[in-house]
């Protein structure tokens, strides 16, 4: 698919907030259908996972303690007709051991996030044999 470029934001999550359900509120707000993500900050107790294959489903690492949000890397699409982001981060340790995956939860301390919108057709995921909820393939 090929999309041209829509409105960019730059902001602030307020401290304590849930990182992914703010995101998600954010792009329903501003009617941001499809966009990238990225972020830095850190967070607390955050939970991350890693898809399973054998499993169909993810296995998730809880966090405990706050945690450096080294790099946030994702995408909004839509999810049942909704904004919906998909997100996967590395976190810093006070151990200096780096942590990353899918982002399942993440109470935020400080999260500076960047949205570029995208324009063009809707991208809509749907769910998967495998389990997932993916876009179609391009083919």
């Amino acid at each position: 698919m090929r999309f041209s470029r829509g409105r960019n934001f730059m902001f602030r999550v307020p401290e304590g907030r849930e990182l992914l359900n703010f995101v998600n509120d954010f792009a329903r707000r501003h009617n941001v259908l499809i966009g990238n993500v990225t972020g830095i900050g850190s967070l607390r107790n955050p939970k991350i996972g890693y898809f399973d294959e054998e499993a169909g489903e993810y296995r998730v690492t809880e966090l405990s303690g706050l945690y450096e949000l080294v790099s946030l890397s994702g995408n909004i699409s839509l999810k049942d007709g909704e904004p919906f982001a998909h997100i996967h981060v590395a976190l810093g340790g006070p151990d200096g051991k780096l942590y990353g995956g899918h982002l399942v939860e993440g109470e935020v301390f400080v999260a500076e996030l960047f949205i570029q919108e995208l324009l063009g057709e809707p991208l809509e995921r749907k769910p998967q044999e495998n389990g997932l909820t993916l876009w179609d393939a391009e083919e």
